[in-house]
């Protein structure tokens, strides 16, 4: 039934192929477990990549604690499926939170994936055009491996494992890094609440040793940054403000300031596709073909 489903969306979305726009990169950030400040980081990179100049949108995929809202300290009535069930407009759901940057609130993949009637997802697709000129799309998934999750991390150009220096934590990434290792072979790692850049590379070679051994060489696990343990962030989160606009010179502004230009040098400038490649209808495209 899930498969039938998808080949029909995965029809409608092909078909919807005219215009050109511009190429987004899908980047997913994820976790073994709650708690490591996944959502601080992807809310705080989409915020960072925004400001240097970049189209962005933030797609909140962690169902169940979505809580991208009370980082951006903004108000969710609708999401995508009330679009999906003809409920809503893309433009009733989309949350502008500064210039370039707005927030998707989203479902999970199976969710997505159940409403596969041909009049209204072509209006979807219609309607999704407005994302079309994203630079990136920063998907924030939920914590764990399960099936759900799996889909948004298969659909994104590049997969971000975040952990603190916890063993608990770190078994839990190591369990990520494994299950995403059987998608795909690039992972990035950011590293959070450590005590610095010495922290951080050690912990980092420790998990990439033990990967190594027995994933595989084939692994290519990349450190992408690391965030200072700094009662900044925590006092931000609680006052419902992001810690690079709450405090733009402290280190963990630095920090993820870092991060972002890591990810944006992945981006290729001024590459023109048909919009079933770009924004939501790009997102939705690669899900479908998850099945």
């Amino acid at each position: 039934m899930i498969g039938h489903q998808a080949k029909k969306l995965e029809e409608l979305v092909s078909s919807n192929a005219v215009k050109k726009s511009k190429k987004t990169r899908f980047v997913a950030i994820t976790s073994g477990k709650g708690g490591v400040g996944k959502s601080t980081i992807s809310s705080n990179l989409a915020y960072v990549l925004s400001q240097n100049g970049f189209n962005v949108g933030i797609f909140d995929a962690d169902i169940g604690l979505a809580n991208l809202d009370v980082m951006f300290n903004v108000k969710i009535k609708k999401n995508i499926l009330h679009v999906l069930k003809g409920e809503a407009t893309v433009a009733d759901i989309l949350i502008p939170v500064t210039r370039n940057l707005i927030l998707i609130p989203g479902e999970s993949g199976d969710e997505i994936l159940k409403y596969a009637d041909k009049a209204l997802f072509e209006r979807f697709m219609n309607e999704a055009e407005v994302l079309d000129k994203l630079d990136f799309m920063i998907i924030d998934t939920g914590a764990g491996i399960g099936e759900h999750i799996q889909m948004f991390l298969d659909a994104a150009d590049d997969v971000i494992v975040v952990t603190v220096p916890d063993p608990a934590a770190i078994t839990d990434a190591y369990a990520t890094i494994k299950t995403i290792a059987a998608l795909r072979n690039d992972i990035g790692l950011i590293m959070n609440q450590v005590k610095g850049t010495k922290e951080a590379v050690s912990v980092y070679e420790k998990i990439k040793k033990v990967a190594l051994a027995n994933i595989g060489s084939g692994l290519n696990l990349k450190l992408i940054g690391k965030i200072d343990s700094d009662l900044k962030v925590s006092t931000s989160v609680k006052q419902r403000a992001l810690f690079s606009v709450a405090h733009p010179n402290s280190s963990v502004h630095k920090d993820i300031t870092a991060i972002a230009n890591n990810i944006a040098g992945s981006l290729e400038r001024n590459v023109l596709v048909s919009p079933s490649e770009s924004g939501l209808s790009g997102l939705f495209r690669r899900l479908v073909k998850h099945f």
